[in-house]
């Protein structure tokens, strides 16, 4: 069972995803919170598989509760998934370099809510291929010159050729195809970089590969 925890101000808007998520016989909203302390009070009190969560909230917002719950060791079995009006969302790259798993647009169809929670329930991150090199390439273009980071001297000639692929929005299938490689091979390159870099998921793989400046905005493989 996927135990979900639902985190937005407005009622209605909480309502209509309990509705659809409570139709699931596998998911079962255990929690909602109007506001980001309730988020993590609700998180450290049910640890659901998913929170998701709203970035524009009164007193502790979407962005501080999401850095509290991924930061801390206890949840550390918690995603969170972000909800947000625009895809374009300055927030949404906060979220995510905060540690969110994803996001999802508030008006998304409920089949894509549903196959978005059971994602990111099994450990993956939930964002589109085109949607990584989009979102992720626009806000890191703002930053400054990129500096690489010396966690990357941990990896092999092949993993940074596999994280590279990462960043530029393969799948793990993808990658396979590309590398001439089985996809179990592929799923452990993978596994075997989020290790050794520390970083909670694909998400998080993708923003190291853009701010460590293995890629660049508009990269492609």
């Amino acid at each position: 069972m996927i135990r979900v925890v639902l985190a937005d101000d407005q009622t209605l808007v909480r309502a209509g995803f309990r509705s659809i998520l409570s139709d699931e016989d596998d998911i079962e909203v255990v929690g909602e919170a109007a506001d980001g302390e309730q988020a993590v009070a609700l998180a450290h009190e049910e640890r659901p598989d998913v929170v998701l969560m709203d970035i524009r909230m009164p007193g502790t917002d979407g962005l501080e509760a999401t850095r509290r719950i991924t930061t801390d060791p206890r949840l550390a079995a918690v995603r969170v998934v972000i909800l947000t009006t625009f895809d374009m969302d300055d927030h949404v790259y906060g979220a995510l370099r905060a540690g969110a798993s994803g996001f999802l647009v508030k008006d998304t169809e409920p089949m894509e809510l549903l196959h978005g929670v059971r994602v990111v329930a099994r450990g993956d991150a939930l964002i589109a291929p085109a949607v990584t090199r989009r979102l992720i390439s626009e806000f890191a273009n703002r930053r400054k010159q990129p500096e690489p980071s010396p966690r990357l001297n941990a990896l092999t000639e092949r993993e940074r050729e596999v994280m590279g692929l990462v960043g530029a929005g393969l799948s793990n299938d993808e990658i396979a195809a590309r590398l001439v490689l089985s996809p179990a091979t592929s799923k452990t390159h993978v596994s075997r970089i989020m290790t050794k870099l520390g970083v909670r998921d694909r998400a998080q793989l993708v923003i190291l590969a853009y701010e460590s400046g293995m890629i660049t905005p508009g990269w492609m493989a």
